[in-house]
């Protein structure tokens, strides 16, 4: 590998950072780290109608969120035009570009009789010998020469080669000091020495493009590697479709940074390995973009889920709870302090103890709501629900009865006590599911919830006294 690899990632602010796109940037990221490199950011905003200061914070922040830490940037190419004109100039003084007055609708009709003769459309280069006349609307165009072949070789692809009279003299620029983007990335990678661009598969159609832009110029362009596309479930190119499609989305959905990055990795790279699990540092230290596959790579939210748990069950529950307080709707914070809506404080020890029999449950932080809202309000639920199997009421009251009297009992209240005093007494009964079933129900007014073991030991004996009296009470 040469000296001074040199990679960028250059977004446009004109939308939320797409998972494709974060994806691009991450490769580029390790790629560029494993080989002791720089990695470049660069906002691509030539674009001024749909480009906005709001995207590209957002698509900044999302970037440190992931931990994608550029060395340099982010350089503007609104703020290059001095630049951009500078090389625009050289190639009209050198012919090597021309300006072109055609309309939409000429350009159109051009089209449309090539394409009705068969002939693949190109321009038909009715301007290219016309001097400057700015009355006229224009754009500037590359004189490009006729059945040259554009040969590159992509890193993960291998040779391609395309021939130019499919591509015929391309617009480069709007003016003298607007290119457009093929022309805008040309300067700016040779300008910032970087060595390797590795962007999606969509852009192979631009590869050629800019390399006769490179050649016109006299510069060296960098080497490329293309990547797959990230597909839906179909087998699409992945949209909004199929979901949220943008880091801005996943990371509200309760999914951590370093689950992202773990799972976007895999999204067209394999080390080779069984192993599932990587941090940006073993992911820097494997990295090798020659394991980049091919074919398109598929976007299986259900494995996200899985490295996403993976990583909460690894989090310090202090540190848990402070990522899962933002998705508590039962719980107000004023000056530090923290209230249920009916105004009771509470403490954080509590909120981490309520968090923390959760934990080993979610999949997602916003899970963590629904998980343990029965923690921070007032429940309720239907009287069936208590009851276990084919219970009558009769019976229901008696194991209510049993749980109360137990829970009396225990003076020193700890989940050791409560687990020795209330098993037993259920052992006494031949039927654990009749005592444990009414009490889970009674704690959390869910068929489903952590255990009513668990649960008590956080309420404390006197409110969970109080619940299962309530419940004896919708008998």
């Amino acid at each position: 590998m040469e000296k001074n690899i040199r990679t960028r990632y250059a977004p446009s602010p004109t939308g939320l950072l797409h998972i494709g796109n974060a994806r691009s940037a991450l490769f580029s990221y390790i790629f560029a780290k494993k080989n002791d490199g720089s990695f470049v950011l660069r906002i691509e905003d030539t674009d001024k109608e749909r480009s906005k200061k709001e995207y590209e914070n957002i698509i900044l922040e999302d970037l440190k969120w992931l931990g994608i830490n550029w060395d340099e940037g982010p350089y503007r190419q609104s703020e290059r035009e001095d630049l951009y004109k500078k090389y625009i100039e050289r190639l009209l003084t050198e012919n090597k570009a021309y300006y072109c007055y055609c309309s939409p609708d000429e350009l159109e009709a051009q089209r449309q009789d090539q394409m009705s003769r068969g002939i693949a459309p190109k321009y038909n280069r009715t301007c290219s010998n016309k001097p400057l006349d700015k009355s006229k609307p224009y754009v500037i165009r590359l004189r490009v020469m006729d059945n040259k072949k554009i040969k590159f070789n992509d890193i993960i692809r291998g040779n391609i080669e395309v021939n130019s009279d499919t591509i015929g003299d391309i617009v480069i620029a709007k003016n003298e000091t607007t290119p457009l983007y093929n022309l805008a990335v040309v300067i700016d990678d040779y300008e910032m020495s970087i060595t390797h661009v590795i962007r999606g598969e969509d852009h192979i159609p631009n590869t050629p493009k800019q390399i006769l832009i490179a050649e016109a110029l006299g510069i060296e362009h960098p080497k490329y590697a293309h990547l797959p596309l990230v597909l839906g479930t179909d087998k699409s190119k992945l949209s909004k479709r199929h979901g949220a499609v943008s880091v801005t989305e996943y990371k509200n959905m309760g999914y951590l940074p370093e689950a992202m990055v773990n799972f976007m990795a895999y999204l067209g790279w394999n080390p080779g390995t069984e192993r599932e699990i990587y941090e940006m540092e073993d992911l820097i230290k494997d990295f090798s973009i020659e394991k980049i596959q091919k074919s398109g790579a598929v976007f299986n939210i259900q494995k996200l889920d899985h490295i996403n748990a993976y990583y909460i069950r690894k989090k310090d529950i202090a540190e848990l709870t402070k990522l899962c307080l933002p998705y508590l709707k039962n719980i107000k914070i004023k000056e530090d302090k923290y209230y249920l809506e009916s105004g009771e404080e509470i403490t954080i020890e509590y909120i981490q103890k309520s968090i923390a029999i959760y934990q080993e449950r979610m999949k997602r932080l916003s899970e963590i709501n629904e998980l343990s809202d029965h923690m921070f309000k007032e429940i309720n639920y239907d009287k069936e629900l208590l009851r276990w199997k084919d219970m009558t009421d009769e019976e229901l009251s008696q194991s209510l009865d049993i749980i109360i009297n137990t829970l009396h009992k225990i003076d020193n209240w700890n989940l050791e006590n409560l687990e020795k005093e209330i098993i037993s007494e259920a052992e006494k009964t031949g039927n654990r599911g009749g005592i444990l079933w009414p009490m889970r129900v009674a704690l959390s007014g869910k068929k489903a919830s952590a255990g009513p073991l668990e649960i008590a030991n956080i309420l404390g004996k006197e409110k969970t006294i109080k619940l299962i009296e309530n419940a004896k009470k919708k008998i």
